[in-house]
């Protein structure tokens, strides 16, 4: 099962995370990642830019309004994530609790990714996808 672990922080332990060294950081998050790609359950793990750089498509209207960012709280942002495919949740959990970037103001939110398989196979439009992720090796 795959599983997305959001991270997040709030606007003050992401700055405490400026006064650390940016090579100390790349370090220590190297070496998390390189345990996640030994233990051979990394799939994915990006960070994202600042939100003054993003923008939000609010669909609440026709036609819908975009807006530049920052948007929204900011404690309701998150800056990066992992995908891991892993046996359980809890295994999920045990790697969420091991990540270096951790301390008052940072949380890590898990929630499984859904799999093609859950949704009606004879649907043609699930036909379709999977056709496209065999081809392109997704499967």
């Amino acid at each position: 099962m795959k599983y997305m672990l959001i991270m997040r922080a709030t606007d003050e332990a992401y700055a405490r995370m400026g006064a650390f060294d940016f090579d100390e950081i790349l370090e220590t998050m190297g070496k998390f990642n390189d345990e996640l790609i030994r233990a051979g359950v990394l799939v994915a793990a990006e960070g994202l830019a600042e939100a003054e750089e993003g923008v939000v498509v609010d669909y609440s209207s026709e036609p819908p309004v975009v807006t530049d960012g920052p948007y929204g709280e900011t404690k309701e942002l998150f800056n990066g994530f992992y995908i891991l495919n892993v046996a359980s949740k809890e295994e999920a959990v045990e790697w969420a609790k091991r990540s270096p970037v951790s301390g008052a103001g940072f949380k890590t939110e898990i929630r499984r990714v859904t799999s093609i398989d859950e949704f009606p196979q004879d649907n043609e439009w699930i036909k379709k996808e999977r056709a496209w992720r065999e081809a392109t090796g997704q499967l």
